[in-house]
């Protein structure tokens, strides 16, 4: 019974390393960091990258990484995480789309003209005078 609790466990530690992301990096921009305790060194290109390694994106720094599917993912400026966190985030955000419109058209309204300050202050009934 132990063995074959130990060969599960083993089989999952094979399978999490064989399955693990890695990323290479395409382009950096700006000053990106990899960090690793206290210590931080600069990422260049040509780079792999780990799913677990922590990295930081300074102020108009930005880091463009390829999946081993081949996606191309662009990390943006002051940004801090694991790179599969943030690669995940940059995977979700979707530039673009359609947008509609609400039709009202059914919706019976009637509008009544709201004075507003400036409004009221335009429509001075009469020009005050001043002494010169």
């Amino acid at each position: 019974m132990k063995k074959i609790i130990i060969f599960t466990i083993l089989v999952s530690v094979v399978a999490a390393f064989a399955f693990a992301d890695t990323f290479t990096v395409q382009s950096v921009t700006g000053r990106v960091e990899r960090i690793v305790g206290t210590q931080r060194t600069l990422i260049a290109v040509g780079d792999i990258l780990e799913g677990d390694f922590t990295i930081s994106t300074s102020l108009g720094a930005s880091i463009v990484l390829v999946d081993q599917d081949g996606a191309v993912i662009t990390i943006p400026a002051a940004r801090n995480g694991t790179v599969a966190d943030l690669a995940a985030a940059a995977a979700g955000t979707r530039i673009g789309g359609a947008i509609t419109t609400t039709d009202t058209s059914a919706v019976s309204r009637t509008t009544i003209g709201n004075a507003t300050a400036s409004a009221r202050a335009s429509d001075a009934a009469g020009d005050l005078e001043f002494d010169e």
